[in-house]
């Protein structure tokens, strides 16, 4: 091989990997998010000192400090740029708050969500929609925050606007923030004394039928939006349905059947 060969070979390979790099840090980029947002962000999703606050691509810090200092959180945030997590820890010492927060670097996709109540983001669209189902199998009641970018077709359940006059990314001198109420997992058929609950469910949203055995009587049909772990009807049939543990329990006014606690069939058929 040529010397000049050689040189080719190194420079392509140098080249390729700045372009992995750079594909790897384009991936979620870091930017800062306005304290104006920040605490715009965890006024939204109500955080209190009863809160575990856990920020994917937590950059500097700035949401679980404000999350430990001003609202008595506790908080992790996880980062893959260990300068900025160098940076984070520095900031939670020189706040005082560094016994109630932990930064991690991590892997945003390998980090255990199971103990957030309130998940907060300022992520790329596409990465929103990749943690998206490990966002819904969230506790019900846990509180997903975003800045700017949304979940797709899982419509947030409120939205301000906060305007940012110095902000760096976009045209557009306001951020959004986004807030979802992660909705209890109620779809499939459940099974009453005597009456059967079909419900569909599609995010914060259902539709349920339900049906009286042997009963010549057309079945309820109603649609809904499900609050935690509450399923409100709309419209004329005033009905509510609670996940209390493993039972939906029926009330309201056009409550007219027996059943008033059904549970999930065992099978395709109530017994």
């Amino acid at each position: 091989m040529t010397a000049a060969a050689s040189t080719a070979r190194v420079a392509a390979a140098v080249a390729l990997a700045l372009c992995l790099a750079t594909t790897l840090a384009d991936e979620v980029p870091f930017v800062t998010t306005p304290d104006a947002v920040t605490l715009a962000m965890l006024e939204l999703a109500a955080v209190s000192a009863r809160d575990h606050v856990v920020d994917l691509g937590s950059g500097d810090g700035r949401i679980v400090i404000t999350a430990a200092r001003r609202f008595g959180a506790r908080g992790l945030g996880v980062e893959i740029v260990p300068e900025l997590v160098r940076t984070s820890r520095e900031r939670a010492r020189a706040a005082g708050v560094a016994d109630r927060v932990e930064f991690r670097e991590q892997d945003l996709f390998a980090t255990d969500l199971a103990a957030a109540t309130v998940v907060t983001m300022y992520l790329l669209p596409e990465v929103n929609l990749q943690l998206r189902p490990r966002l819904l199998a969230l506790a019900p009641g846990t509180r997903i925050v975003s800045h700017d970018w949304d979940l797709g077709d899982w419509t947030p359940d409120r939205t301000i606007t906060v305007d940012v006059p110095d902000k760096k990314l976009g045209r557009d001198k306001f951020s959004r923030v986004h807030l979802w109420i992660v909705p209890a997992r109620v779809a499939g058929r459940w099974c009453g004394d005597g009456a059967s609950l079909d419900i569909a469910q599609r995010f914060q949203r259902f539709s349920a039928t339900l049906a009286v055995r042997g009963s010549a009587a057309p079945a309820t049909v109603f649609d809904g939006r499900i609050e935690t772990a509450t399923l409100r009807s709309d419209g004329i049939h005033a009905l509510t349905l609670r996940l209390d543990g493993e039972t939906l329990n029926l009330g309201g006014a056009g409550a007219t059947v027996q059943a008033r606690a059904f549970v999930r069939a065992g099978g395709s058929a109530c017994p």
